[in-house]
Formats: structure tokens, C-alpha cells, sequence
């Protein structure tokens, strides 16, 4: 569903997937999907999911198929992303049966999307003004090789 005026996700309801992501991270945002507190309308995604190691995988996989069988929510909501490029991943040969390609949006609509929901309410976020932009957003995303380095 496409709307404008929907928020982003919290921080609860999005797991992004590197080879470093473990089974229990994986095991938490399943349970959280399937669990009977799911009927909140909140829409779980594990992103880049085809970057999960093998074992994470399987875990992901048997997880979510034993407890599917042992929910009482019949409309949960819950997104696998994966690159449709990756063919090897074992996530999406296990998951295959509910594969659904997403028309893509243009990226005009994503950077309008975006700078409406990640906008610093005046007065609030001095962080967000050390970067010299025509707008604040309250959402950066810095990387670093070394560890705590770019917090």
C-alpha cells in the first residue's frame, strides 16, 4: 500500500541483514512479526536478507515456518527484502512461494517520501545542524571500518 502520510518504521520493526547477523537477532524480529502484540500494524522487514549466512538462513527458515503454525495471527505482517540478483541465497529458494516483485517508485517520489518524514522539527536536534544542508533530517548514516568510529 502507497501512502504518503504513512511513518517510517521504528527502530523495532526493521533488522538489517549483514553476514555478521546472528540467529537470535533473527529469531527476535520473527517472534515480534507472529506474535499476538503483531496486530498493532506494524510491518516487520528484515532488509538485505540475502546477505545472511547459510546457518542464519536455515535458522530464519525454521523460525518463522514453526512459528507460523503456532500463531493465533491470521494477517500478520512480515517483509523479507532480498536483491532479486542474488540467486545463490538460500533465503530466497526457501521463501520462494511467497515472492512478490515491488514496482519500484521514481526516485523523485522516494527523496519527497523521505525529506517530509526525516525533517527536525524546529529547535530540537542540535546534531542534525553540524551538516550544512538546505534541510535538516534527523536521520545519517555514517560508516566506519573501525570500531567506534563514526557514532
Amino acid at each position: 500500500r502507497h501512502s504518503e502520510t504513512e511513518p517510517l518504521p521504528t527502530y523495532d520493526e526493521v533488522l538489517v541483514c549483514t553476514p555478521d547477523t546472528t540467529e537470535e537477532e533473527v529469531e527476535l524480529i520473527v517472534r515480534r512479526a507472529l506474535s499476538s502484540d503483531s496486530q498493532n500494524q506494524k510491518i516487520y522487514c528484515l532488509l538485505g536478507a540475502e546477505k545472511l549466512v547459510y546457518k542464519v538462513s536455515k535458522q530464519l527458515e525454521f523460525h518463522f515456518f514453526r512459528l507460523l503454525q503456532s500463531s493465533t495471527v491470521p494477517d500478520y505482517r512480515f517483509i523479507i527484502f532480498c536483491n532479486a540478483k542474488a540467486h545463490n541465497s538460500y533465503v530466497i529458494t526457501a521463501f520462494d512461494t511467497y515472492k512478490v516483485t515491488i514496482p519500484c517508485c521514481s526516485k523523485t517520489e522516494i527523496q519527497a517520501y523521505l525529506s517530509t518524514h526525516l525533517k527536525v522539527p524546529c529547535g530540537t536536534a542540535p546534531v542534525a545542524q553540524a551538516f550544512e544542508e538546505p534541510y535538516q533530517q534527523n536521520v545519517k548514516f555514517i560508516f566506519s571500518n573501525q570500531a567506534g568510529m563514526g557514532r
